[in-house]
């Protein structure tokens, strides 16, 4: 199977030779990380307005004539085959225009599961709607197209299905003692050893050997995943969709009906929450195949119950951390295995290793992932995979250690602090962890925490302290191609089908276009969400902000080559090369000498031109080749635990990060929060329930799944050291992931510092703390 990674280093190493000297390692940075205007300053979104308004089109409010409204019947089983199949009540109820099932459906190639091809988008490689077999409880078995979504949900139920039932695989513990090696995962060695650590483990003078679970969780974005989809009489297929994949999923569609990439338009230009579940799964491909059976427009829209019938989220981990430590606090060995959950059909293996590879210094390393295959819905990315709750077992033995140690768990890390990545040698980027502790320890008050459990008690309350590293890849996606026009007027347009999901990645391209062709900010405008424009790379991996950055700086460059191509010999620009002028002030200027400025409209002016474009892809990543690149952060947090009830509630919580330039403090500080906010669920009320007899979600709603409420957060506080990495663009890492991870093990952390009890197994309810 060819990953992402493995694609982009053979196109890599290829390019290798042509690339601009800039984007070399260790070249020169990029010219904007040391300049102070519209980056860097609190800028309200720029889709704010329209959301506030109610004029943002979200993919369930498209308008269509004649539209059909889609419904879906799941399957009750999870593997086997359909017995009966009786729809003939639902097919002459009122309002229904279709009953579509694998008797009736157009005949489709399975889809090409993400990371299959660097194009690909499908959740699951599973062929849709195309025979009798079941692969999981929830499986789509009928889709009703009626003229009302009421009288398509009616029909729903009146379809009857039995089933000849085959054994499944649906226990964990069963499955986990078939557990396999996967080739790779996510493109990175399933094995990395280094030395004898169990050898290690066994001499060493302080060691602790832990095994910690955590559970499936699900995606429950406030957008339910929703298409709205139709075939134009040419054969063209539209679909508006709630998807972070625009142009893998408009590939991966054309691939599965049979269409050449351009006959497909996927448009997305709002999604209201993705944390990487806003992928192609079976809702969409069932839309557009009933389409194409009735001729009519269909909006799917899934219900909170077939959110976790059909799409996945993050899967079940069991992990073993194995810590053995020398006299002086530092490591001898490292450890970190164990086995995830996922099907045979999808390629997720939530990489939980990751952060013991790239945190702490080790004399040896030992670090293995196995897959064990489950008979359920395909598992997805979600916010962090792997580190989220790799984090948790990790981070949460480093507190173990420390405390059998008699170290401070903050001393124990500046301890173990690598000079260079522990298992890749490579030097870091920028690398300021201590620092992020430092100002966090400081701000938080740190140094009152007593390193005695049960300590401290305000009533019935005991009140503890815990702390946490978080960490993240830096990403920049290969590929992507930006299009700026400028205009007479003096406007630009960025347009690029990239994503917004509401972190605010639109308004910061606007901020670092205005900066680069120096321009005001309301003369800058950033098309997105539409396979129409120039392709854009995946929202995943915290990599947009990075990607689209150094495409649009690369689309920038070629701007300012055309402009010097239209200036005439009485310009004060005349003569000169792309290398020798600066944009500043609405148009471009020799480097050192002031008086040779021209603005733009007096350049296209002259010209006689309206507008001038310039399009271009992105350099290839080359700097990951040479540095380990991160971001970190320091996660603190109080907890209070009831004596009484067990309840848990945190008090207080602030996240100390170290993630590059900050571009937008406003929306950083918005992205931090929301990940704590996130991780805040993760550890103390989301677990997906999986019953294990039939492989059935159980608490599919959210009044069942626990999500975190107004009274369960607490202020947040959110600092950064605001340190640019030279080698990325702009000097900045993503953001949208770094929040959620360690927060697990800080909540843990403070729990135990509370009440002398480690728990091991998330989420920390009350019944394990009584």
């Amino acid at each position: 199977m060819t990953t992402i990674r493995d694609a982009a280093q053979k196109v890599m190493q290829t390019a290798i030779g042509l690339a601009p000297e800039r984007w070399l390692p260790g070249g020169t940075p990029d010219p904007l990380i040391g300049r102070h205007g519209a980056i860097g300053s609190s800028v309200p979104r720029v889709d704010g307005p329209r959301k506030v308004r109610g004029e943002a089109p979200f993919a369930a409010e498209i308008p269509a004539g004649n539209m059909t409204y889609a419904a879906l019947v799941f399957s009750t089983i999870a593997r086997g085959h359909i017995a009966t199949l009786d729809t003939d009540a639902a097919q002459t109820a009122p309002g229904v225009v279709l009953v579509m099932t694998y008797r009736n459906a157009p005949r489709m190639a399975p889809p090409a599961v993400f990371l299959s091809d660097p194009r690909a988008a499908g959740a699951s490689s599973l062929p849709v709607m195309q025979d009798d077999a079941i692969h999981w409880n929830g499986e789509p078995v009928a889709v009703i197209l009626a003229e009302t979504q009421e009288q398509a949900d009616h029909a729903a139920t009146l379809v009857h299905v039995t089933y000849t039932r085959e054994t499944a695989s649906t226990s964990f513990e069963h499955a986990a003692t078939h557990a396999h090696r996967p080739d790779n995962v996510l493109g990175e060695p399933a094995v990395i050893e280094i030395g004898n650590a169990e050898a290690a483990l066994a001499e060493a003078a302080h060691k602790i050997d832990r095994t910690y679970h955590t559970p499936r969780y699900s995606h429950a974005a406030i957008e339910p995943h929703a298409a709205t989809v139709w075939w134009e009489a040419d054969g063209r297929l539209v679909v508006h969709d709630a998807t972070q994949m625009l142009n893998g999923t408009r590939w991966t569609l054309a691939g599965i009906f049979g269409l050449k990439e351009e006959q497909v338009r996927i448009l997305s230009p709002f999604v209201g929450g993705g944390f990487g579940g806003k992928a192609l799964w079976n809702h969409q491909i069932l839309a557009i195949a009933a389409s194409r059976l009735s001729g009519r427009p269909v909006r799917i829209a899934l219900s909170r119950e077939g959110v976790f019938r059909v799409s996945g989220g993050r899967t079940t981990t069991r992990q073993r951390v194995a810590l053995g430590a020398r006299a002086d606090g530092t490591l001898s060995a490292l450890i970190h295995t164990g086995t995830a959950a996922m099907t045979a059909y999808n390629n997720c293996p939530e990489q939980f290793s990751f952060p013991a590879r790239h945190l702490y210094a080790a004399g040896s390393f030992k670090l293995e992932q196995k897959v064990a295959d489950i008979d359920m819905v395909a598992n997805t990315f979600m916010r962090a995979p792997g580190e989220s709750v790799g984090t948790f077992a990790l981070e949460s033995a480093i507190d173990e250690l420390a405390a059998d140690m008699g170290l401070d768990p903050i001393d124990l890390r500046r301890r173990i602090e690598p000079v260079k990545d522990p298992t890749s040698g490579h030097s870091f980027s920028a690398r300021h962890l201590l620092d992020a502790y430092a100002r966090g320890a400081e701000r938080f008050g740190w140094s009152a925490r007593s390193p005695t459990p049960r300590a401290r008690r305000e009533g019935e309350w005991l009140v503890g302290m815990g702390v946490a590293t978080a960490t993240y890849p830096y990403y920049r996606m290969p590929g992507g191609t930006a299009r700026i026009t400028l205009t007479r007027a003096g406007h630009a347009c960025v347009a690029m089908a990239s994503h917004e999901m509401g972190m605010g990645t639109a308004t910061v391209q606007v901020q670092a276009t205005a900066d680069r062709l120096g321009l005001p900010i309301d003369h800058v405008t950033f098309a997105y969400g539409d396979t129409a424009l120039p392709p854009g790379t995946i929202a995943g991996g915290s990599s947009q902000t990075a990607s689209i950055a150094a495409t649009v700086t690369a689309a920038s460059e070629k701007l300012v080559s055309a402009l010097l191509k239209l200036v005439g010999n009485d310009s004060p620009l005349a003569g000169l090369r792309a290398g020798d002028v600066e944009a500043r002030d609405g148009g471009l200027g020799h480097r050192t000498i002031p008086d040779r400025f021209e603005s733009y409209v007096s350049i296209l002016s002259r010209a006689n031109r309206e507008e001038v474009s310039a399009e271009a892809e992105a350099p290839m990543p080359l700097e990951v080749q040479k540095y380990a690149m991160h971001s970190y952060g320091a996660q603190f947090c109080e907890v209070r635990v009831s004596t009484v009830t067990g309840e848990t509630r945190v008090s207080r919580f602030l996240g100390s990060f170290d993630t590059g330039r900050i571009l937008n403090p406003r929306t950083a500080a918005s992205q931090f929060r929301g990940g704590i906010i996130m991780g805040l669920g993760l550890a103390l009320t989301e677990e997906t329930l999986f019953d294990e007899r039939t492989g059935r979600i159980i608490n599919a709603s959210l009044a069942e799944y626990h999500m975190p409420v107004h009274l369960d957060v607490p202020e947040i506080d959110v600092i950064w050291t605001d340190s640019p990495d030279p080698r990325a663009p702009l000097g900045a890492h993503g953001i949208g992931e770094i929040g959620i991870t360690g927060v697990g093990a800080a909540v843990a952390n403070a729990i135990y510092n509370a009440t002398g009890r480690r728990i091991r197994d998330l989420p920390i309810t009350l019944d394990k703390l009584l």
